[in-house]
C-alpha cells in the first residue's frame, strides 16, 4: 500500500487548494469519503473523523442559512476533529468563513474547478482511493486481458509467458503488465492486476526485444488494468501426467488470502497455448453462467437408458 497524500488528490481531480496550502503532505488512510449531514446538526457519535470530508451544495446551501453565530458553532464542532481535508463540489463562492476556519486549523480546503453532482465526484473519488490504499504485492508473470476477464500467465523463467501473450495480443486481446505484475486487494473478493508504471506498455520477447505494444498494435492492445479471474500456470511437458476427464478439479491458487481459480497448462512444440487459453477463460465464463459441459454431457448420456 502506498501512502496516499491530500496532494495526490489535487493532482488526480485538478482541485483548487483555498486554504492549507502548507498541508497538502497530510496522509489519507481510509478508502471512503464522508458528507457530514448529521454533524453539522451536533450528531457526532459515529462520525468518520480519518475520513476525506465532502462538502456538497446540500451543505452548503444549509451553512449559508444559518445566521453568523450558528455557522460559525457548527462549523467550529467539525473542523476541531481535523479531517485530513474538506473538499467543496458546489463551487468556491461564499466560502470565506469556511476558508478562515481551515487556516486557523491548519485543514486543507480544496474545490472542484467548477461546481459537479456531488455524487458523480464521490463516485470517483472514492474508486480511486480504494486503489491507492488496497494491499497490494507484486509477482513474476504476465497478465493480460483475454474477452474482458483478467488472467495472469506465469511459470518458470523461459517457459513462454510473453510469447504466449504476444499470441493473444495477435488475436485481440490486451496486454496489462509484462514480468512484473502488482496486484491490488480491493476486497475480500476481487484482486486488480496492473502494472508498476516503468513496464506500462513494454512487452519482452526473447530474441527480439523490448517492444512497446501501443506503438506497434495500437491502443486497443493495452489495458491499464483489470480484474483476476484466472491464475495459468505454463509447465514443461511431462510424459503420461496429462489426462482427459470429463471436467478437471478446482483449484485454486491464492493471493493475499483471495482465492483464484488455478490451471496448469503443460507445454509442447505444435500445442496452440493462446487458443488454450481462450478456451479457458471461455469455459470459465459458461461455468460462472450455471453451464457445465461435463454435466450436459453425462445428462445426454443418461437419457439413452
Amino acid at each position: 500500500m502506498k501512502l496516499l497524500t491530500v496532494e495526490h488528490l489535487v493532482q488526480k481531480f485538478a482541485l483548487k487548494v483555498l486554504a492549507g496550502e502548507e498541508q497538502l503532505q497530510k496522509a489519507i488512510t481510509q478508502p471512503r469519503s464522508h458528507r457530514p449531514g448529521l454533524e453539522f446538526v451536533g450528531h457526532f457519535d459515529f462520525f468518520p473523523t480519518e475520513r476525506v470530508q465532502i462538502l456538497g451544495s446540500k451543505e452548503i446551501t444549509y451553512l449559508h442559512k444559518l445566521s453568523l453565530d450558528e455557522r460559525q458553532f457548527r462549523i467550529g464542532n467539525i473542523v476541531k476533529y481535523h479531517p485530513p481535508c474538506f473538499i467543496v463540489t458546489a463551487g468556491e463562492e461564499g466560502l470565506t468563513y469556511l476558508t478562515q476556519y481551515c487556516l486557523e486549523e491548519g485543514i486543507p480546503l480544496l474545490c472542484t474547478n467548477t461546481p459537479q453532482p456531488t455524487s458523480e465526484f464521490i463516485t470517483k473519488l472514492d474508486a480511486y482511493m480504494v486503489k491507492a490504499l488496497a494491499p497490494e504485492t507484486a509477482i513474476h508473470g504476465v497478465c493480460i486481458n483475454v474477452y474482458g476477464m483478467g488472467i495472469l500467465i506465469r511459470g518458470k523463467s523461459g517457459v513462454g509467458k510473453s510469447e504466449t501473450a504476444h499470441t493473444l495480443i495477435g488475436r485481440g486481446h490486451r496486454l496489462v503488465a509484462d514480468d512484473i505484475v502488482v496486484l491490488k486487494k480491493l476486497s475480500p473478493t476481487t484482486i486488480l492486476g496492473t502494472h508498476d508504471e516503468k513496464t506500462k506498455e513494454f512487452l519482452s520477447l526473447r530474441s527480439i526485444g523490448l517492444l512497446n505494444v501501443v506503438r506497434l498494435y495500437g491502443r486497443k492492445a493495452f489495458q491499464d488494468e483489470t480484474r483476476i479471474a484466472l491464475d495459468i500456470e505454463l509447465t514443461k511437458w511431462q510424459k503420461d501426467t496429462l489426462n482427459n476427464e470429463l471436467e478437471q478439479e478446482s483449484k485454486f491458487t491464492e493471493y493475499m488470502g483471495v482465492k483464484i481459480p488455478h490451471i496448469e497448462i503443460q507445454l509442447q512444440p505444435g500445442r496452440d497455448v493462446a487458443g488454450l487459453i481462450e478456451a479457458a477463460a471461455n469455459n470459465w465464463l459458461l461455468k460462472q453462467q450455471g453451464y457445465s459441459a461435463a454435466e450436459e454431457f453425462i445428462k445426454r448420456l443418461e437419457s439413452e437408458f
